[in-house]
């Protein structure tokens, strides 16, 4: 009979898989890098609580979904070494969880720091219409993925 993990226990398997993906995983160590970046910029800006909060959450969804793509490559390269059709989906589908959240965390990142940012330079992207620009870069970008996939089927 297997003894059951300790709280403590419980959290060095934690800390250890997370230390795993940020020393093994390039695309773990940028988005935790940006995330930091982020962070740090917020710091110069005045922030409220809410604005806070959404930022953190994305930060995290972004590097949660990678730690789940990276564990479930690991789990289909476990199972199979050689090329399956599903295996490919089982990875696809991983990968593009991640690439929602971070699309997802641009958006956010784009309307939470727009004012601030508006404030300080007033660049070209930060000009009226710039929302309906972000949008529609967001939609196109959402379409892409729909229809090359819709081509491939055929």
């Amino acid at each position: 009979m297997k003894k059951s993990r300790t709280l403590l226990e419980s959290f060095k398997y934690a800390v250890s898989g997370t230390i795993y993906s940020f020393k093994t995983q390039r695309n773990i160590r940028i988005h935790f890098l940006t995330g930091l970046a982020v962070l740090l910029a917020s710091t110069f800006i005045d922030f409220g609580t809410v604005e806070l909060l959404i930022i953190f959450f994305t930060i995290a969804l972004v590097i949660i979904t990678e730690m789940i793509n990276t564990a479930i490559e690991t789990t289909v390269d476990m199972v199979t070494k050689e090329y399956h059709p599903l295996a490919e989906i089982a990875k696809n589908v991983a990968a593009g969880a991640v690439l929602v959240s971070a699309i997802n965390a641009v958006m956010v990142g784009y309307l939470i720091f727009f004012k601030r940012l508006y404030h300080l330079a007033g660049f070209f992207l930060f000009r009226t219409g710039s929302h309906i620009f972000i949008i529609g870069l967001a939609i196109v970008i959402i379409l892409v993925i729909l229809f090359r996939n819709k081509s491939k089927e055929v």
